[in-house]
Parts: C-alpha cells; structure tokens; sequence
C-alpha cells in the first residue's frame, strides 16, 4: 500500500432494525457476493467505471473480523491491484466484526471488480457495497458544518443539508416542513438533491430516527438506483437523506440524530 493518508475513527422554519444485506451491492446492480470461481465474481455496469486522469476513487463498506492484522491484509491485499487508500471510517464495532467505510483511488483501467476481488483474498472479510465516489476526503466534516451554520444563518438549512449530504457520503439530503394534506414543503436541498417542491410523506412523524421504506410514496428512481433513506427531526421539521447501494448502520443513525439535534440549537441560536 503507498499510502494512508489519514483515519477517521438564524432563524429557522423548523423551528429549531436495520436490514443486513449479504450480498455486494455495485452501484446500480446488487450481485452474489464472492462466489468461488473467479469467473463468477461481481461484475459492474459501465457507469461504474469513471475514467479521469488521476485515477479512479471508490467507497468500499467492509465487513472485517476483529482479530489483529486484518485491516492491514485488506490494506495489503487492496495494494495488489494498484490501490492507494485515501481515507477510513470506523462505521461500526461488534463483538467479532467491524464495519469500515474505505475510499480508495485506482488506476483508470482498473474496475471495482478488482477490489472486491482483492479484499476477498483475506479470510473472513466481506465487501458489503462499493461505489464511485467523489466527494471530499475531511476528517472535521462535523464541527466545520457546526461552524458554518453559525456563520451563515440565513442559509442554515442549504448548509446544513449540503453538510449532511457530504458528511455521510450521501448523494443528497432534503430538509422537510411540517406536512400539511400529507405533503411536506422541501424547505432545502443539499448534494445531488432531486428538484423537488414538495414530497408525499405517509411515514410522517420523523421520530424516532430510522431508515424508511421508499415503497409506494418516493420517486421511482429511488428504487431504481437502489436509494437508502434515513430520516431524523430537525426542529419541527425533518431532515431526510438518500444515498445509493450504502445501507444504514444504527452507529450512523445515532450519529445523524444527535448532529442533527445539535444543528437544530445552532440554527435557532
């Protein structure tokens, strides 16, 4: 491995068992994981491939033992294809297992078969999803979010839902009103948010923080990109977050819910 370049361990109208997936989930298809003959191995569609000349990042969740040395095998291992490690999040630790979020930069010839491929050379782990990635590698991405709603509070919730979207890899996150005939007002969008005025909401109230179920009342394409959704109160209101082929752990959901509670007092500070 080349390098590791680091490890992660105003006023406002808001008024201020998760699932475990055993396969590896590719961007765009959901696919066997790590069957025996190499020919059989997860494949990708093309747009999982993103030609550019420094290379080629993905977000891999991994599944590794806990036992010593098995992070730095997938780090040697990861390093056989050509892969240079740009930043680790311990997700979530288990009894026998930890959950890491790895962003890795590869060669543009290189697909994201040969990373499933090579961290499944080290016994006992499981790529459980991977994906391009482009967003910023930060390892302070909570309190630089916290600073900037002080900063800027007539923005606070495009900044908040911006933060939120980059802080949990998301593609995007909305921040919704409080419903009213059983639609809530989208009040901001944030990362890749789909242009959305106003969003049916049956689930309504946002309490507790959990993962959603997009069946019969979110946009088609959420379901086609395979789209995980977490919601959580913000104030009155909701902060709802959508990210592709990435499922939530309930270490993020506590994560999300207490950020969101503090944003929530900065924003009405």
């Amino acid at each position: 491995m080349r390098q590791v370049r680091h490890i992660l361990a105003a006023d406002s109208p808001c008024g201020c068992g998760v699932g475990i997936s055993h396969d590896v989930r590719v961007y765009g298809q959901r696919t066997p994981a790590f069957r025996r003959a190499a020919r059989n191995r997860p494949r990708n569609l093309p747009d999982t491939r993103i030609g550019q000349a420094g290379g080629v990042s993905y977000l891999m969740r991994v599944v590794l033992p806990d036992r010593p040395g098995a992070l730095g095998a997938v780090a040697t291992a990861l390093g056989t294809v050509g892969a240079d490690i740009l930043s680790l999040d311990v997700i979530e630790r288990s009894a026998d297992s930890a959950t890491d979020d790895i962003v890795v930069e590869v060669p543009p010839d290189k697909l994201a078969d040969s990373l499933v491929s090579a961290a499944a050379t080290v016994p006992g782990v499981r790529v459980e999803s991977i994906r391009p990635y482009a967003g910023q590698i930060d390892p302070h991405r909570e309190l630089e979010l916290l600073d900037s709603l002080a900063a800027r509070p007539d923005e606070s919730l495009s900044v908040l839902a911006d933060g939120v979207a980059r802080i949990f890899r998301a593609a995007w996150a909305l921040v919704l009103d409080v419903p009213a005939g059983g639609h809530a007002t989208v009040l901001a969008h944030g990362g890749a948010a789909p242009e959305l005025h106003s969003l049916p909401v049956p689930w309504w109230p946002p309490k507790p923080t959990r993962v959603l179920d997009a069946d019969g009342w979110a946009p088609e394409d959420w379901e086609r990109l395979g789209t995980e959704l977490a919601v959580t109160p913000l104030g009155d209101c909701a902060l709802l977050v959508g990210r592709p082929m990435l499922r939530w752990l309930p270490s993020e959901l506590v994560r999300l819910q207490h950020l969101s509670a503090i944003a929530a007092t900065v924003t009405a500070g």
